[in-house]
C-alpha cells in the first residue's frame, strides 16, 4: 500500500509543475536552443561534399536550376522558422498553462517526448500523402527529379498548418521547450537520409530506422513506392500500420505532373495551392468542390485523367 502511494506521490509530482509566466518567454527562447542553425555551417559542409564528388565522379544527381531552386525555398523557410518560433512558444505555454497538469523541464522526458512526437510524424506525414490540402503544403519535398541532400532544404513555408497534428503531444503536458528540441532532432536527423551516396546498412537498422534507403522509397514514384515509408526516425509504425516497403530497385524521382519552373521558391511552394483553386472554381457542386481539396491527390490525379481520356 505504501508502495503504490509512493508511487501515486512521485506521479503527482512529475505533472505538478507551476504555469509558465508569459514575460518568460525571452528567457524560454534561450532555454530552446536553435540547433539546426548551430549545425547549419555543418550541413553546408557536408552538401558541398556531395555535389562536388557528384560533378567530379558525374554521378549525375544534382541539376542546377533544380539545386538553386531548393536553396531558395530553404532560405525562406529558415527565415519563417526564425520569425515563427516566438509565436510557436507563445501558442504551446499557452496550451501548457491551460492544462490542469504540466511536466517540469526535466531533460529525461525528451525521451518519451521524442518517442510520441516521431509517431505523431509518421500521421502527419502519412495525411500529407492522402489529404490534398495537406499534400499541398508538402508536395514541394517531393518535387526534385533528383535525389540529394539539398532536398533537405525543400521543405513547405506553409508546414505549421500541420502543427495541429502534435496537439495530441503537447496534451501529455510536455515542457515547451522539451517538445522544440524533439522536433529540432527530429529534423536534424532527417538530414543524412536524403542522398544516394550511401547505400543498404545493417538488416535491423534498415527495419526499424529510418535510413537513405527507406527514404528513397518514399520518394519513389513507382506504384510500389508510392505512399510508403513515411517514419521520419523510427520505421517501428511503418511495420505496425502496413506501409513499409524495402527498395528493390532505384527508384523514379519527382511528381507526376509537370512544373513551369524548378527555380521559382513562391511557385514551387504554391503551384498546388493554385491547382487547388483552379480545380474548385471549375466544380459545379458544392460536394465535388469538397472533394478537389481534401480528396487523395493519387485519386484525383486518376479522376482527372480517365476525364481526359474520355473526352
Amino acid at each position: 500500500m505504501k508502495l503504490m502511494q509512493h508511487i501515486a506521490f512521485r506521479i503527482q509530482q512529475i505533472f505538478a509543475a507551476p504555469q509558465i509566466d508569459f514575460t518568460e518567454i525571452s528567457s524560454l527562447e534561450k532555454k530552446a536552443p536553435d540547433l539546426v542553425v548551430y549545425v547549419l555551417p555543418i550541413v553546408i559542409m557536408i552538401t558541398i561534399i556531395e555535389l562536388l564528388g557528384s560533378y567530379f565522379l558525374e554521378r549525375k544527381n544534382y541539376e542546377s536550376k533544380e539545386t538553386i531552386g531548393s536553396l531558395l525555398v530553404g532560405a525562406g523557410n529558415l527565415m519563417i522558422n526564425l520569425a515563427m518560433k516566438t509565436v510557436m512558444l507563445y501558442g504551446t505555454v499557452w496550451l501548457y498553462n491551460v492544462l490542469p497538469y504540466r511536466m517540469a523541464l526535466n531533460w529525461w522526458t525528451l525521451i518519451p517526448c521524442f518517442i510520441i512526437y516521431d509517431f505523431c510524424s509518421y500521421w502527419t506525414h502519412r495525411i500529407s500523402h492522402f489529404c490534398r490540402f495537406f499534400w499541398a503544403s508538402h508536395v514541394v519535398h517531393h518535387s526534385a527529379d533528383h535525389y540529394n541532400l539539398t532536398v533537405n532544404f525543400r521543405q513547405s513555408w506553409f508546414q505549421y498548418t500541420k502543427v495541429i497534428f502534435f496537439i495530441p503531444l503537447l496534451l501529455t503536458g510536455v515542457h515547451p521547450v522539451i517538445f522544440f528540441v524533439a522536433n529540432q532532432l527530429s529534423l536534424l536527423y532527417q538530414f543524412w537520409v536524403h542522398t544516394e551516396v550511401i547505400g543498404k546498412l545493417n538488416p535491423f537498422i534498415e527495419k526499424y530506422l529510418g535510413t537513405p534507403s527507406n527514404h528513397r522509397v518514399h520518394h519513389g514514384s513507382q506504384e510500389k513506392y508510392l505512399d510508403k515509408n513515411f517514419g521520419a526516425v523510427f520505421m517501428v509504425w511503418d511495420h505496425l500500420f502496413k506501409t513499409f516497403q524495402y527498395e528493390t530497385e532505384r527508384p523514379i524521382y519527382g511528381i507526376t505532373s509537370s512544373l513551369k519552373s524548378k527555380i521559382d521558391p513562391l511557385y514551387l511552394n504554391t503551384h498546388e495551392f493554385q491547382d487547388i483553386v483552379a480545380d474548385v472554381r471549375q466544380s459545379k457542386s458544392f460536394g465535388s468542390k469538397l472533394y478537389y481539396i481534401f480528396a487523395s491527390p493519387d485519386r484525383i490525379a486518376k479522376r482527372k485523367s480517365a476525364k481526359r481520356a474520355h473526352v
